[in-house]
């Protein structure tokens, strides 16, 4: 008896969740990623669903005091220009590598897709925005951290210049290295998600993602994209085709 009630109670519980998982997701194959029919990644659109419906969408992730700044390695890409490391694109190598003989004084990043107004920034241009200094943790999926100070331009204020249309829903990053990310458009907007040029009072070493790199304060480390070269905003997932997170293993959402 007390077996039956168990296995009865089981299957309650998944048949719950199963419910669940449908309302959350209902509806929403354009404006999360695809699951590709793997399991885990359906876990992960569970998760994210359930997220955004519950937690509070202004919440900041911890900032700290200077004495609290510790030593942040470097790791994946290091210099894009560098044709032995294993995100190299031969193109955007001999590019960058280009762009950082003249100090990336002709570097540009490329606001385009579901916007008003696309645009090219510079340096320079990007300075001239109120800027936001933040010290914050940077939690890496391979289990270490670190903290670090980043100043730099709110993507918000970037997209509002560049008029963004009210039918967005996601923003997608490329980089240097041929690496990728999205993020939706709630962390997009959200205050502490940021364009950074600078670090620890310094520009942003190349190590660590010269000239520009991405700040998504509230997710894992990986999203915090190095190396920034260009901006798509998109009404509607994109796959990002070899890039894409869910096709290689690993969760498109990592909120902390």
């Amino acid at each position: 008896m007390k077996s039956e009630h168990v296995i009865t109670s089981r299957r309650t519980i998944i048949t719950g969740l199963a419910s669940c998982g449908g309302l959350l997701l209902g509806g929403c194959s354009n404006t999360q990623p695809p699951t590709y029919g793997n399991v885990l990644r359906m876990a992960d659109n569970l998760t994210y669903r359930a997220q955004r419906l519950l937690l509070p969408r202004s919440a900041l992730a911890r900032e700290y005091d200077r004495r609290e700044i510790t030593s942040i390695p470097a790791i994946g890409t290091t210099d894009p220009a560098d044709s032995h490391q294993g995100a190299y694109n031969e193109t955007n190598g001999v590019r960058y590598q280009q762009l950082r003989n003249g100090q990336f004084a002709d570097w540009r990043l490329r606001i385009e897709g579901s916007v008003s107004r696309p645009a090219s920034y510079s340096l320079s241009d990007l300075q001239r925005f109120p800027a936001r200094t933040q010290i914050t943790k940077h939690t890496c999926e391979e289990g270490w951290s670190a903290i670090a100070e980043w100043t730099g331009v709110p993507l918000h204020r970037v997209l509002e210049a560049a008029g963004i249309r009210s039918s967005a829903r996601f923003v997608n990053f490329y980089a240097f290295d041929d690496a990728a990310e999205s993020i939706d458009m709630l962390d997009a907007l959200h205050p502490q998600t940021i364009l950074a040029y600078g670090m620890n009072g310094r520009d942003v070493p190349i190590a660590h993602g010269a000239p520009l790199r991405l700040r998504v304060e509230r997710q894992l480390g990986y999203k915090s994209l190095k190396f920034l070269d260009r901006i798509l905003v998109t009404d509607s997932f994109a796959d990002m085709g070899k890039l894409s997170e869910p096709r290689n293993g690993w969760a498109w959402y990592v909120g902390i």
